[in-house]
């Protein structure tokens, strides 16, 4: 009780302690507000435009979730597929990995030009982020069972189909849900850099156009809440796992 109480209130100081050192040094310093605003001053203006920064956040985390499920629907599916048959995950995986690899900031104008300015492109943005963790974790977990286990289930006749919902699902659990939480993660990024281009609403949005109006207290309170947008959708895919692998220890 005593280890999570800690684990719990050390941050919480922490972050106090870093928030009041930040305001005493910018303050005895005068250091320009423009570059660098005090915390009082950032949550004064946090406070006054919760609404519109909320509304902008429902947008940007909706957009997250949506490309969040999608990738990670898609990412199972193609993970049992790998587990299954080593023929066609040589030939793909290469494919895969060049897709992460490549920064979605440079893909984001072509998925404008594929799914429109609208909110298609920030789903699709946060889609292509989510969705190789949770392959590459999925097959590691599809693939990584107990060889005694595997031997007992083949002595007993299993059919591949009662292997895999018996054995390999429920020991893939652990591996699935440590990658959703980094998806989840993920995903409010990728809807946020979908957002840099081409939107009208969102954190993203607000995050730029602050930018170009050099409205730095601004671009803070948007920072702010798209971090609290991230905690959230990882908070939420966190409390799933417990319920849902509730057999192992966290």
């Amino acid at each position: 009780m005593k280890t999570k109480l800690k684990r719990t209130l050390t941050p919480i100081f922490v972050s106090l302690g870093v928030l009041v050192i930040w305001e005493f040094v910018v303050s005895i310093t005068n250091y320009p507000e423009y570059l660098l605003p005090r915390p009082s001053v950032i949550f004064s203006a946090l406070v006054a435009n919760f609404n519109s920064l909320l509304y902008h956040t429902g947008i940007t985390l909706f957009e997250a979730m949506v490309g969040f499920m999608i990738a990670n629907i898609l990412a199972f599916f193609i993970a049992v597929i790998f587990t299954h048959s080593k023929t066609i995950e040589t030939g793909f995986r290469p494919f895969v990995v060049a897709l992460q690899t490549t920064p979605i900031i440079a893909m984001a104008p072509l998925l404008v030009l594929w799914f429109g300015s609208d909110i298609g492109s920030k789903i699709a943005a946060a889609a292509l982020v989510s969705f190789f963790p949770t392959i590459i974790n999925g097959v590691k977990g599809l693939e990584t069972i107990d060889e005694e286990a595997l031997d007992l289930f083949k002595s007993f006749s299993a059919t591949r189909r009662q292997i895999f919902a018996k054995l390999r699902l429920p020991n893939s659990l652990h591996f699935f849900f440590q990658a959703l939480k980094t998806s989840a993660a993920l995903s409010v990024i990728g809807a946020i850099v979908g957002e840099f281009v081409g939107a009208n609403r969102g954190i993203g949005y607000i995050i730029l156009t602050s930018t170009y109006h050099m409205e730095t207290v601004k671009m803070f309170t948007a920072i702010i809440m798209s971090a609290a947008a991230g905690m959230l959708f990882f908070g939420i895919v966190s409390l799933i796992e417990k319920k849902v692998v509730f057999w192992q220890k966290f």
